[in-house]
């Protein structure tokens, strides 16, 4: 007779958690460990991009090498993140040795702890074990999640001032941990039309009886998980492909089912990146051998997204499209700090614009001469390289040094960051205290218009 597991709510801020591997498991794991603060190692030869951007950012450590028994010195908890049998069997029988619980990606019939499927509602966090059978676990959880969202609708948006992934930081809450048993797979399909020649439809039998496949481009908001729209939610559970940017926030990953193909597509600033024409492929193959495809893009798809060029292909292709919108963060990053973009009296328009070129660029198609003469608010987004020229070009051409100016790093997360200054100062101020993309610039009188 086979036991039931133990269930568990694992308090690990500040706990070191060794992972092993740095592919798309991992990519999918680690969010959740960061967001239970865990002081986490990650050992793994090579890391996919977005793995890398955390190890960049300062928030995990990597060690580039194959696992050593000795990288357990000090671990509460390790997670094998590789497809390798035999080296997976190693680091379990190391973990065993010094009885240290380990999740096994690979078997988890050899694994002493498994990952429950987890849905998030404020301080509220839902783990359900499906003994053993993922899918169970996830028609349960789904099923939970949506009462959920009924129930505890009104107080969702004052609950997440205190959950972990919030700005404010992390608050004690209500965990509901380790629910069993069978559901039935019952849920909501469907999709809304897209744009253009692209118009939705819902997946089903294609000729000769083949299933179609779609791609659905979603918006997942500024960095908050809680900032996906319902639909966006919605259909990305019924994905079999998810193709995600580098600012999806990592818990949605999480939440996706084990047999979910990820594919990481992160376009890292400054650093390596997959060719948009690539991306362009994979969406257009995978739906066409039958998949439901969503591209999960920080923001909205559209706002500097470059879904329109991903829809253009997929219509080429005869590729069905469905656009989700999403919370962009040129208006959620600064309310995230206190900055309304318009306020009455104060500004009656605001502009956003892409500065990841410089004003000078023979390439760039922004008049930064006419954006000087405004009144209102400037929001400027992928700014941050350029910041310095983007600021002395505003000043040459009549935009006052002495202007409010704000830059707000990693919006809605636990991580964010404000820094006020003026348009005179902001590239300097930016530099000394080393803030890093993403981030928001803001611009106009807006900046301290909340203040005291």
């Amino acid at each position: 007779m086979t036991a039931n597991p133990y269930p568990l709510g694992l308090r690990l801020h500040g706990r070191r958690v060794v992972v092993v591997g740095g592919g798309t498991v991992a990519t999918r794991r680690v969010p959740a460990l960061l967001d239970a603060g865990a002081d986490v190692l990650l050992v793994a030869p090579e890391l996919t991009p977005a793995l890398r951007a955390q190890v960049d950012a300062g928030r995990l450590h990597w060690v580039p090498r194959r696992f050593e028994p000795e990288d357990l010195d000090g671990a509460w908890l390790v997670q094998v993140a590789i497809d390798d049998p035999m080296a997976a069997a190693s680091v379990s029988a190391v973990a065993a040795e010094r009885r240290i619980f380990c999740i096994r990606a690979d078997d988890r019939t050899a694994a002493t702890a498994w990952t429950p499927a987890v849905t998030r509602h404020g301080p509220v966090t839902v783990a359900v074990l499906g003994g053993g059978d993922p899918r169970r676990a996830m028609t349960v959880r789904d099923a939970i999640r949506d009462l959920l969202a009924v129930r505890l609708g009104s107080d969702r948006t004052a609950s997440t001032r205190g959950r972990p992934g919030s700005s404010a930081g992390a608050t004690g809450g209500t965990d509901v941990v380790g629910a069993t048993g069978t559901a039935g797979a019952g849920g909501a399909t469907g999709a809304a039309s897209a744009t253009g020649a692209a118009s939705a439809t819902g997946a089903g039998s294609a000729g000769g009886g083949r299933r179609a496949g779609r791609v659905v481009l979603v918006g997942a908001g500024p960095g908050d998980p809680e900032l996906i729209t319902v639909k966006g939610w919605r259909l990305l559970t019924e994905a079999d492909v998810v193709v995600a940017d580098r600012l999806v926030p990592g818990l949605l990953l999480d939440e996706l089912r084990p047999d979910v193909e990820l594919v990481d597509a992160s376009k890292i600033p400054y650093g390596p990146s997959r060719a948009q024409e690539e991306i362009n492929q994979i969406l257009v193959d995978r739906a066409l051998a039958g998949a439901v495809v969503v591209r999960l893009k920080g923001g909205d798809p559209y706002v500097f997204g470059r879904g329109g060029e991903e829809l253009l292909a997929c219509a080429a292709a005869g590729v069905p499209v469905t656009v989700v919108p999403g919370v962009t963060s040129s208006i959620a990053a600064p309310a995230a700090a206190g900055i309304p973009v318009t306020h009455r009296g104060v500004a009656h328009e605001f502009t956003v614009v892409s500065g990841h070129l410089a004003p000078d660029s023979p390439a760039s198609l922004v008049r930064w001469d006419a954006l000087a003469g405004l009144h209102g608010t400037l929001v400027i987004l992928m700014g941050l390289k350029n910041l310095a020229a983007i600021t002395a070009t505003l000043i040459a051409h009549g935009r006052p040094p002495q202007t409010p100016a704000a830059v707000v790093q990693e919006a809605t997360t636990g991580t964010q960051r404000v820094l006020r200054s003026t348009l005179g100062e902001v590239a300097a101020d930016l530099l000394a205290a080393d803030l890093r993309p993403p981030a928001v610039v803001v611009v106009g009188d807006v900046v301290g218009t909340l203040d005291g």
